[in-house]
Order: C-alpha cells, then sequence, then structure tokens
C-alpha cells in the first residue's frame, strides 16, 4: 500500500474524531502557544507514463512549527500553525541512465489550520486533528549524482534547482489530519507527541502541455511538541 492509502486512512480516521463520545466534562476557555519539530517522509506521486526508467521514491525531511490553540471546551479546540518543512523526494534512472540517482530538497512555508477534538484525562489526553492547510513552496535544490552519456561518467550533482514560471505551481493547499497524545505535566505546560498527514490536492505542475502530468506530494510528520497553556 502506498504512502498516499496510508495518509487516507490516516485522514479518516482523524475525521472520524467528531463523532468520539462527549461525556460530560468541565467547559474550558483558555489559550495555548506553544513549538513544535520532528521528522517527515514525503512521497512524490507521479505517472512516468512510457518513461520506465525514471523512478521515484519517498525521502525524510525536516518540520518545525510555532502554533497556538483555543480551547472552546476540554474536548473541542481550534489550532492555527505556521510551519516550515521539508517535503523531499529521490529521484533515480535505470538501464542506461544507471548512475542519475538525486534527492531533491524542497522547502514549504505552510499553514494549517485545524479542528482538534480531545479526550482522556487531567494529565493524559489523546487528540485528533482535522482540517486543511495552504502553503508556498519556497525552494528547491539537488542532491546527488547525474550521469553523463556523452562522457559516460558519473558527477556529483549539487544546484539549486530554477523554478519555471509556466511549469511548477508554486503555491499549495491540501487537506491535514494527526491522532497524538498530549500529557500535562504541570497546570500551565503540556508536552506532545504527534503523527500527522499532508495531502496535497493541487499538482506541483501546471498542466501546459497537451500530455497531463500531474504531481502531488503526500507527507506524514512525526513531531514533538510543547505548549504553554494560560
Amino acid at each position: 500500500m502506498k504512502i498516499r492509502n496510508y495518509c487516507q486512512v490516516l485522514l479518516l480516521s482523524a475525521g472520524l474524531g467528531c463523532v468520539v463520545s462527549l461525556s460530560a466534562q468541565a467547559p474550558s476557555t483558555r489559550w495555548s502557544i506553544g513549538l513544535s519539530g520532528g521528522g517527515d517522509y514525503n512521497w512524490h506521486n507521479i505517472n512516468t507514463h512510457y518513461q520506465t526508467d525514471y523512478h521515484y521514491a519517498g525521502a525524510w525531511g525536516w518540520n518545525a512549527a510555532v502554533f497556538c490553540q483555543y480551547d472552546f471546551f476540554s474536548w473541542l479546540g481550534l489550532r492555527a500553525e505556521v510551519e516550515a518543512t521539508e517535503r523531499n523526494h529521490r529521484f533515480y534512472r535505470t538501464s542506461t541512465f544507471a548512475g542519475t540517482d538525486y534527492t531533491m530538497h524542497n522547502t514549504y512555508i505552510q499553514v494549517p489550520v485545524m479542528t482538534q477534538f480531545s479526550f482522556g484525562g487531567e494529565k493524559v489526553r489523546g487528540f485528533l486533528n482535522t482540517g486543511v492547510y495552504a502553503g508556498y513552496w519556497l525552494s528547491s535544490k539537488y542532491d546527488g549524482t547525474w550521469y553523463d552519456d556523452v562522457s559516460n561518467t558519473t558527477a556529483p550533482l549539487k544546484q539549486d534547482y530554477v523554478f519555471n514560471k509556466n511549469k511548477d505551481r508554486r503555491a499549495n493547499f491540501g487537506l491535514a489530519g494527526g491522532i497524538g497524545i498530549l500529557y500535562i505535566p504541570a497546570e500551565h505546560w503540556g508536552i506532545s507527541w504527534e503523527g500527522r498527514c499532508y495531502y496535497d490536492m493541487l499538482s506541483t505542475v501546471k498542466q501546459y502541455m497537451q500530455v497531463k502530468d500531474y504531481r502531488y506530494n503526500t507527507t506524514l510528520h512525526f513531531m514533538m511538541g510543547v505548549s504553554y497553556r494560560f
């Protein structure tokens, strides 16, 4: 099962948070702010058509964010973040051009807005986040090797990617969802661990040619956060 299928399951699970049992709990109206960060794994979904020697694979990256949350009740909150993240992927060729093998390091700025459903006790609580995000593709660079068929040699490849305004769609939008645990060691402090999926709804390539070339990123985040609860 490809990573996009796993993300569909994760997003569905997060969406089902709205049917979590809402047993009697004291209302809460408090703000919290915090920082989070960790690693992520991105899959670049693309149809290579007839190019059987073209191969795309997932790659690891990093993420870091600042966030704020307003809790309407102890079980329901609204969360917004500003996040910098890498959404990388690996490209390599086989057959005649074996030796071309590099990672595309893609840096994005993203703003997810999510509803959070929470459940559990006073010290340890589970939560489900579900919502949407918008973002922008800031930069990209190659890092790996390139095979030159003229000289029949493989050379290092390390350079910035130059964006093409006719081809590259740098604006981004998609669905976001996650599952996590919040630990509250003291009244005003929280520590969280979360697995989250970002599922692109827009192709990173504009359809400017007759042959359609849709490409989508799907990213799994594994993060830890620290928050101050007012």
